[in-house]
């Protein structure tokens, strides 16, 4: 089988490497490596930091993007998952730089390299953020949240994960993300954060072409560390997931391609899952991946 080379669009990181903390030969490094398992497109993405902080990342990341290389995984923007995001659910992400979803707020940080941004609605008075970020080049989703109006989002970031779940009563946003086609939804298929009963329920309720896979993967990916430093707290690795010492999912610890094998192996992969951050993103790229029938990589052409 061949399909599209893969473009993850929520990525903190791997190889050690941690994009909240990096610099510009770091990202170039984790760039040409990641390639070899097919991953030809990233949004490094940022979480929860000083707003400082955030724009000298952002700034590194842009400046990796211009000097890459024909060899290397594209750089397409930064995913913006930090800051404003709602205190009750907000994982592993460090609170103490919570800002409320203003203009004013998002102008601390703004740049044109910010393509996704990851934030709370429901504390977006009158949706004013939303509607500013509607004249941007920007992909609003509902993320570490409880809101159910999710009028003004193209999608919600790591389904049922960090945000209000299934009632049978009301709104919710994992109900609403998954009962409005229109709707994109990132999943983290990786058997961890969500089971196997939930990544099958979000394939029967969800039109097949809204469901973008991520991995959400930590910079402790591929790193042979047990455990590392990751939004002030110590994480842990025990081999199968990657939890803060009072047992807080911290992020995933598989890349993509594990994860589409994971799909592969239930009967659930189809390649227009690639596709799918294609169409969202509006992206063109070149080059495909070859797997076996056993879905693993064998090759991989830029």
């Amino acid at each position: 089988m061949k399909t599209k080379l893969i473009i993850e669009q929520h990525f903190h990181g791997a190889f050690g490497i941690n994009f909240n903390n990096c610099n510009v030969e770091d990202v170039l490094e984790l760039s040409k490596e990641i390639v070899k398992y097919g991953i030809g497109g990233i949004f490094p993405t940022l979480a929860t930091d000083s707003v400082e902080n955030i724009k000298k990342q952002i700034s590194i990341i842009k400046e990796a993007a211009q000097k890459q290389t024909s060899d290397m995984a594209k750089i397409f923007g930064v995913h913006l998952e930090g800051i404003f995001l709602n205190p009750e659910k907000k994982g592993i992400h460090d609170e103490r730089f919570f800002l409320k979803p203003t203009i004013e707020n998002y102008k601390l940080i703004e740049d044109d390299f910010i393509k996704i941004l990851t934030y709370a609605p429901e504390l977006d008075e009158n949706y004013a953020l939303a509607k500013y970020l509607l004249t941007k080049d920007v992909k609003i989703q509902a993320g570490h949240c409880l809101g159910g109006d999710l009028s003004y989002c193209d999608g919600t970031t790591h389904l049922f994960n960090a945000m209000s779940g299934i009632v049978q009563r009301g709104t919710s946003t994992a109900l609403t993300a998954l009962t409005d086609d229109s709707i994109y939804t990132e999943i983290i298929a990786d058997g961890v954060h969500i089971s196997d009963s939930i990544i099958r329920l979000v394939f029967k309720a969800k039109p097949l072409d809204k469901i973008l896979l991520i991995s959400d993967c930590l910079p402790i990916t591929k790193s042979g560390l047990e455990e590392m430093v990751f939004e002030g707290e110590t994480i842990y690795f025990d081999g199968e997931k990657a939890t803060s010492k009072d047992g807080t999912l911290a992020g995933s610890t598989k890349l993509l391609p594990d994860i589409i094998k994971r799909l592969g192996i239930m009967g659930l992969f189809n390649p227009q899952l690639i596709d799918n951050t294609y169409k969202y993103h509006n992206i063109e790229l070149g080059g495909e991946v070859e797997w076996d029938e056993h879905f693993n990589i064998v090759g991989v052409k830029l």
